[in-house]
């Protein structure tokens, strides 16, 4: 790669590093993971650069990479997570506000369902993108980022359960 090149991908890295990893995040719900994640898909970007003709495509093109490297992962044996009898972390309750509450409540969902599920809802509903953005973000076709939000959303219910109860409030 010629130094301009490598000049203009070292300032979209610094620019853009951090949302990237808080995407991961909300993707991965854990935050070495997201490290992981977004490390990975920057180093994909960083091999593409110089074949990347259209500028505003960036964007679209790390998040799809970030979602896929994700859902390729969680294909691999040796990634699948483990049940410990006793979480690692701990979540403070005392003293917490209730958007953290609600926001750790919401990640502990999204963590329980499958990664093409979850990875739908975060670029939908959080990142806010569109179905047909969401399709080209994943690779797929609209009609299974449609399914895949309707049968998400249900999972998602069902693991909240009555912790939506819990949220709402009272009135």
């Amino acid at each position: 790669m010629d130094e301009a090149a490598e000049q203009a991908f070292e300032q979209y890295f610094r620019t853009r590093r951090e949302a990237v990893r808080r995407n991961a995040y909300l993707l991965c719900g854990d935050w070495h993971h997201a490290d992981d994640l977004a490390q990975a898909a920057f180093v994909t970007l960083h091999r593409k650069w110089h074949t990347i003709r259209e500028p505003a495509a960036v964007d679209a093109y790390l998040r799809r990479v970030l979602v896929r490297t994700l859902i390729d992962e969680t294909r691999r044996p040796w990634r699948r997570e483990r049940a410990v009898p006793r979480p690692p972390e701990s979540i403070a309750t005392d003293g917490t506000s209730e958007q953290v509450a609600t926001r750790q409540t919401l990640i502990a969902a999204l963590r329980q369902l499958p990664p093409r599920q979850r990875a739908v809802l975060v670029l939908r509903f959080l990142e806010g993108m569109d179905v047909a953005a969401t399709a080209r973000a994943m690779g797929c076709r609209e009609g299974t980022v449609k399914s895949q939000t309707a049968h998400g959303l249900a999972a998602l219910r069902g693991v909240l359960g009555s912790a939506l109860d819990d949220l709402r409030p009272a009135g």
